[in-house]
């Protein structure tokens, strides 16, 4: 019987396991297998081993982009995790209270923008940050200071982009952060309330302990989905991270060496960009895992 009930598992997950290996394991290893040739399928492919790796690590112009682009998805996740999380709890923590009204509402307006396509909030918010654009109007309320080309200034351009990626994508956050919170025990509450503690202390010494996982999970995924990221930058700015790879960020790098072809030769290089893709594979590994056994009781 026990026999017949694991053949009976492994039809089941069959499908799912063959979905995984053709469309996800494979092409990481076809990836890396490909970082280590240079060329193109059309053009022929030469096995040139650890070149590519240690090309972008020596020589000036792949050192010079790939550290900027480097520099600059870190700061892009830390303004995530900063404003995007924190701002999540803050507003779970609202949405949960029983004194909360019209509940569901404030969650429809705030989940609304997950729903939206990058590329149409891109361009829209891209309209809006434009001075010609925004400027009369902005003028007419007599906020001047708002009035600047945000996108333009090397200073604020990668600020603007990260605040409008954690504009729309903050309603996952919130969600998961309200659904952990209504799984609390009502009877830890009521016993801190028994013992005088403020709501300030119960959320400390409390709510988020208990919520540690799920704070650990929203963590991980804010890492991967950020050092992946790409159409925001792109429908904001353009591929070359503009202005001056001010907003370039890994994505775009990867995407102008392996696929489109970097200035000024601009001929892809599917071996340059699959040793961009295995380094920021093996940066989500050191970030990932040791996240993963903090937060989720992994030993």
């Amino acid at each position: 019987m026990i026999k017949n009930r694991g053949a009976g598992w492994i039809i089941w997950l069959a499908p799912a396991l063959l979905f995984y290996v053709v469309f996800m394991a494979w092409p990481l290893l076809d990836s890396m297998r490909l970082s280590l040739y240079t060329g193109s399928a059309g053009l022929g492919r030469t096995f040139v081993g650890m070149e590519n790796f240690k090309q972008l690590f020596t020589i000036e112009r792949f050192v010079e982009r790939y550290r900027g682009a480097f520099t600059n998805t870190v700061l892009f996740f830390i303004i995530h995790m900063i404003v995007q999380n924190c701002l999540g709890i803050f507003f779970a923590v609202l949405l949960t209270k029983k004194t909360m009204q019209a509940r569901q509402f404030y969650q429809t307006v705030i989940f609304l923008p997950t729903t939206l396509a990058v590329l149409v909030t891109g361009y829209l918010w891209k309209l809006l940050l434009n001075p010609v654009w925004s400027g009369p109007f902005l003028r007419s309320l007599d906020m001047e200071f708002l009035v600047k080309p945000w996108l333009g200034d090397k200073s604020t351009a990668l600020l603007s982009v990260s605040l409008v990626s954690c504009w729309q994508w903050i309603g996952i956050p919130v969600m998961m952060f309200v659904a952990a919170f209504r799984n609390i025990s009502e009877d830890y509450i009521e016993a801190a309330n028994i013992e005088g503690a403020n709501d300030i202390q119960i959320f400390w010494r409390i709510k988020l302990p208990l919520i540690k996982p799920v704070a650990g999970m929203i963590a991980i995924l804010t890492f991967v989905n950020n050092f992946n990221a790409f159409d925001v930058v792109f429908s904001m700015t353009n591929v070359n991270g503009a202005p001056n790879y001010a907003t370039d960020i890994i994505g775009t790098l990867f995407y102008r060496v392996g696929i489109a072809g970097q200035h000024p030769v601009g001929i892809p290089d599917p071996g340059m960009g699959a040793a961009i893709a295995v380094i920021t594979f093996l940066v989500l590994c050191a970030g990932v895992i040791p996240t993963l056994r903090a937060t989720q009781g992994g030993n």
